[in-house]
């Protein structure tokens, strides 16, 4: 399950991310609101977990805004602010559900796991972003036809990649949630994507001048 926690207090971040993984989740990060809800929209997440005071923009508006867009991925809601009128703020916003810190780690999986037990909507089998095509459960990828065999993290650099395009991703962001360190060498990102592009072609990665890489072809990601 791929679950998105927007949080930009650093020691919850490592607790959550530690426990969370533990648990068997795939975890990627955003420290802000305007990071969080660019995620949210275009990650394919299975839940949110979200921060009521965040940076540059609250909780509250990163839910009014993508249940405005009509973009219904579960989001639970964690704030520090426990007053009942807050609570009712955060679930007439769109949040699926509000929790209170601090809070149990053992409640907190309940509550993601109430969540994930609702109806998920359509996601897809087999992603596919111009040649490439990826399988999320059996990392299998194939370049226009022809089996491409990749380790684990070029395969995981991939996803990402095909999950975001058309959109760039920058190093800092392929850093903190492929290697889960937000202040190591980016050098190491640079690396995997050389290795990346000598195997499904170098054409096929772009990179963004002050932002990052992305997956280039005037296609539309699609499922199949």
């Amino acid at each position: 399950m791929r679950l998105l926690v927007v949080e930009d207090e650093p020691g919850m971040v490592r607790a959550l991310r530690r426990g969370l993984a533990a648990e068997g989740f795939l975890v990627e990060v955003a420290r802000d609101g305007p990071t969080g809800l660019d995620m949210a929209r275009f990650g394919d997440f299975d839940a949110v977990l979200l921060d009521v005071m965040l940076p540059g923009l609250s909780g509250y508006e990163v839910v009014r805004t993508l249940r405005a867009e009509e973009n219904w991925v579960p989001v639970l809601m964690v704030s520090a602010k426990d007053g009942e009128y807050d609570q009712a703020d955060g679930l007439d916003c769109g949040a699926d559900d509000y929790l209170t810190k601090p809070f149990s780690f053992v409640v907190l999986l309940a509550r993601l796991r109430s969540l994930l037990r609702r109806a998920p909507a359509p996601r897809p089998t087999i992603m596919t972003a111009g040649g490439v095509s990826f399988d999320p459960a059996s990392h299998e990828v194939q370049v226009e036809g022809a089996s491409v065999a990749l380790s684990a993290r070029e395969a995981l650099l991939l996803e990402y990649l095909i999950r975001a395009f058309p959109h760039p991703v920058s190093k800092e962001r392929l850093l903190e949630n492929i290697w889960a360190e937000s202040s190591g060498d980016p050098n190491v990102v640079e690396v995997f994507i050389g290795h990346l592009r000598r195997k499904i072609g170098r054409e096929r990665i772009t990179t963004v001048r002050g932002v990052g890489y992305r997956l280039s072809h005037d296609g539309v990601a699609r499922a199949r």
